[in-house]
C-alpha cells in the first residue's frame, strides 16, 4: 500500500515559530470554577439541605462545562423547524426540536426537575418542595451553558404556580400533574401567550377577545410573540366580550395545546420567529381562532393575576443574567490568567484588572440580590406581608438593572479574549446575543423601572426593604463602610421616593439604579461579615466598597481612581480566594480615604 504524503508538513523550522495556544476553559466544572457559590450555598440554606445539594450541583456544574455547553453550541446552530403538513397530506403542526436541545430539555425538565421542585416532594429525593433559593442556585448553574431552555424552564414553573394559586381546584388538578412531571413523556410544558403587534408593554391595549359558546370560553386573536409556542399549556390575556377597557377588562385564561378528548385546539403558529439568541427555543406568531380556553380566578382580577406569573419570570430573568455574567467572568479570568501579553499575564496589566473588576462587581451584584430575593420570597409565601413586599421591590429592581448589566459584561468579556470571542465556535459571541434578550421579555427596562416606582408609590414596598437594609447595616462592626452604606442607602431611598411621589418618568431608571446597587452594596457586606465569621472570607464586604465608590458616590471624571489601594484589592478579588477580615478591613479604610 503506497504511503500517504500529509497536504502539510512541520519541519524544525516551522516548530521555532509555532504561536501559543489560546487558553481554552472547556471540560471545566462550572461549578468548582466559581470558588464563591459554595459559600454563599452553605450559607444560606439548612445544613442538612445544602449537603444533600452539593454533590447534584458539582454534577451539574460538570455537566454545564462540558455535555450541555456541547450541545448548546449545537442546539444554537440548529434552531428548531415548524411543520405545517404530514407526508400524507394531513393538515397538522408540529415543531421539529434538534436532538442536541432535547438532551438540554431532558437534563433541565428530567433529571434535576427543575421546572417541578418548588411544586412538589421527591425531587432529587428531597422529601418536600424545595426552597426558591435551590430552584434558582441549579438554574443559575445550568444557564451558564445553556440559556434558551430556561425559558420554557421558567414559564412552566411559573404557569404551576399560577394556576395552584388562582384556578379552580378541578381544573388545577387536571393541568398540575403534566405541569409537574420529571417524565419527557408525560410532562406539559407551559408558556404564556401575551404580546400583541398593539398590546406590547401596553397591556390593556390587547385586543384578543373571549366569547362565550356553546357553554364554554372561545379565543379570537392574534398573538404576536409566543415564546415555547408549541407548550401544551399557554396562560393567555384576553377581554371578555362587553368587559371594560384597559387592564381592568382583561381576564387570564388557560388554553390547552389539546383539548380532553385528543383533538388539537383552534389555534395555530404561523411562523416562527428568528432571533438574535435563544434560537433552538422556539418563538412564534399564533392567531387563536375560536380556541377552547378556562378561565382562571376572577374574571375581573385576570392581569393581576398573570402578574404574579409575570414576576415570576422576571425574577428567573434577573438570575439568568446573573448566570451569564458569571459565565463571561468564568471565562475573562481563565483567559486573563492563561495568557501572556507584553512580557506578563493579562491579568496582571492595570487596564484588563479594572475590566475583569467591573465584570466581578455587575455578576457578584446580580448574583447577591438574586439570592436574596429567593429568601424573601420562600418567606413571603409562607405568609410574611413584609417579605411579599421586598420581593415586589427586588424583582424589578433585579430584572431591570441585572439585565442591562449582562449586556455589558458579556461584551466585555469578549474583548478579554479577543478576536477570537467574536468567532461562533467560542462560547462569547452566544452568552452576548443571548444577554440582550433579559432586557426585552417580561417588559423592557422603561417599563420595569417605571414598575419600580409603582411598586413604592401605589404599595409602599421601600417601607419594607429600608428597614431591613438598615438591620444589617446595623448589624456590621462600626467602621468606614458602616459609615458609607448608611449614607447611600439613605440618599439611594430619598430619591427614589422623591421619583416615584413625584411621578418624575424621567429619572426613573437613575433611581432605580441607585437603589439596586445600594441594596446589593448592603447584602455584600452582610455576607461579607458572615462569611469572615464562618471561613474567614470576608472578600465580599470589598465588592460592598466597589459599589459605593463605583455606583453611588460621586465620582470626577477627570481624576485618577478615587480608591488609593486600588493593584491590591484587585489582587484581593481577582484571585478570587478568601481575604481575612483583617485584611478586609485594611483595605476597606484606605478604600474610603478621601483624596485631597
Amino acid at each position: 500500500m503506497a504511503a500517504v504524503t500529509p497536504i502539510h508538513s512541520t519541519s524544525a523550522t516551522e516548530d521555532a515559530f509555532a504561536q501559543p495556544l489560546l487558553p481554552d476553559a472547556q471540560g471545566q466544572n462550572l461549578f468548582a470554577a466559581d470558588p464563591d457559590l459554595r459559600g454563599l450555598l452553605a450559607l444560606y440554606l439548612d445544613p442538612n439541605l445544602f449537603a444533600h445539594l452539593l454533590p447534584h450541583i458539582e454534577r451539574l456544574g460538570a455537566l454545564a462545562g462540558t455535555r450541555l455547553d456541547t450541545a448548546a453550541a449545537i442546539a444554537d446552530r440548529n434552531p428548531s423547524q415548524l411543520h405545517h403538513r404530514a407526508r400524507n397530506g394531513e393538515h397538522r403542526q408540529w415543531i421539529e426540536k434538534h436532538p442536541a436541545y432535547r438532551q438540554l430539555e431532558q437534563v433541565a425538565f428530567a433529571e434535576y426537575g427543575l421546572a417541578a421542585m418548588s411544586h412538589r416532594a421527591g425531587v432529587l429525593d428531597w422529601p418536600s418542595p424545595l426552597p426558591p433559593l435551590v430552584k434558582y442556585a441549579l438554574t443559575y448553574v445550568f444557564v451558564q451553558a445553556e440559556f434558551g431552555v430556561c425559558c420554557p424552564l421558567s414559564m412552566t414553573d411559573a404557569a404551576a404556580r399560577t394556576i395552584s394559586k388562582f384556578a379552580d381546584p378541578a381544573l388545577a388538578a387536571r393541568y398540575l400533574p403534566g405541569l409537574t412531571a420529571q417524565d419527557m413523556d408525560t410532562l406539559t410544558q407551559g408558556a404564556m401567550f401575551m404580546t400583541e403587534q398593539g398590546a406590547g408593554s401596553d397591556v390593556g391595549a390587547t385586543r384578543t377577545q373571549a366569547r362565550r359558546e356553546h357553554n364554554e370560553w372561545r379565543l379570537y386573536g392574534d398573538k404576536w410573540f409566543c415564546s415555547n409556542a408549541d407548550a401544551g399549556v399557554a396562560l393567555v390575556l384576553a377581554r371578555p366580550q362587553g368587559a371594560a377597557t384597559g387592564t381592568r377588562g382583561l381576564s387570564l385564561f388557560l388554553l390547552p395545546a389539546r383539548l380532553p378528548d385528543g383533538r388539537a385546539n383552534r389555534y395555530r403558529i404561523v411562523r416562527l420567529k428568528d432571533k438574535l439568541g435563544t434560537r433552538a427555543m422556539p418563538s412564534g406568531e399564533i392567531i387563536l381562532e375560536g380556541a377552547t380556553a378556562y378561565m382562571v380566578g376572577d374574571p375581573e382580577r385576570g392581569f393581576v393575576q398573570m402578574a404574579d406569573m409575570i414576576n415570576m419570570s422576571r425574577l428567573s430573568n434577573g438570575m439568568r443574567a446573573a448566570g451569564l455574567m458569571r459565565r463571561a467572568l468564568t471565562e475573562a479570568l481563565f483567559i486573563a490568567r492563561g495568557r501572556d501579553a507584553f512580557g506578563q499575564p493579562l491579568i496582571h496589566l492595570p487596564l484588563m484588572r479594572r475590566q475583569l473588576l467591573k465584570i466581578m462587581l455587575a455578576a457578584e451584584s446580580a448574583r447577591t440580590i438574586t439570592f436574596r430575593t429567593a429568601l424573601e420570597l420562600a418567606q413571603a409565601d409562607a405568609g410574611d406581608p413584609a417579605a411579599r413586599l421586598r420581593v415586589r421591590l427586588l424583582t424589578p429592581l433585579l430584572k431591570f438593572r441585572a439585565c442591562r448589566d449582562a449586556r455589558r459584561a458579556a461584551g466585555d468579556a469578549m474583548e478579554v479574549r479577543g478576536g477570537a470571542g467574536y468567532i461562533e465556535e467560542w462560547s462569547d459571541a452566544r452568552v452576548l446575543r443571548d444577554a440582550h434578550l433579559g432586557s426585552i421579555w417580561e417588559g423592557t427596562s422603561n417599563i420595569v423601572a417605571l414598575d419600580v416606582m409603582r411598586a413604592i408609590r401605589r404599595e409602599a414596598a421601600l417601607d419594607a426593604l429600608q428597614p431591613a437594609l438598615e438591620a444589617l447595616i446595623d448589624s456590621l462592626p462600626t467602621g468606614p463602610l458602616r459609615e458609607a452604606l448608611a449614607l447611600q442607602l439613605q440618599r439611594a431611598c430619598q430619591f427614589a421616593r422623591d421619583c416615584a411621589a413625584n411621578n418624575d418618568e424621567a429619572n426613573a431608571r437613575q433611581a432605580a439604579t441607585g437603589l439596586y446597587y445600594a441594596s446589593a452594596a448592603v447584602y455584600l457586606a452582610d455576607e461579607g461579615r458572615q462569611l469572615g465569621q464562618r471561613e474567614h472570607n470576608a472578600r465580599r464586604q470589598l465588592l460592598a466598597g466597589l459599589c459605593i465608590v463605583h455606583r453611588l458616590q460621586a465620582r470626577d471624571p477627570l481624576h485618577s481612581s478615587p480608591i488609593q489601594n486600588e493593584q491590591r484589592v484587585a489582587d484581593q478579588l481577582l484571585s478570587e480566594a478568601p481575604v481575612s477580615t483583617q485584611t478586609t478591613n485594611e483595605l476597606l479604610q484606605s478604600m474610603f480615604l478621601k483624596r485631597e
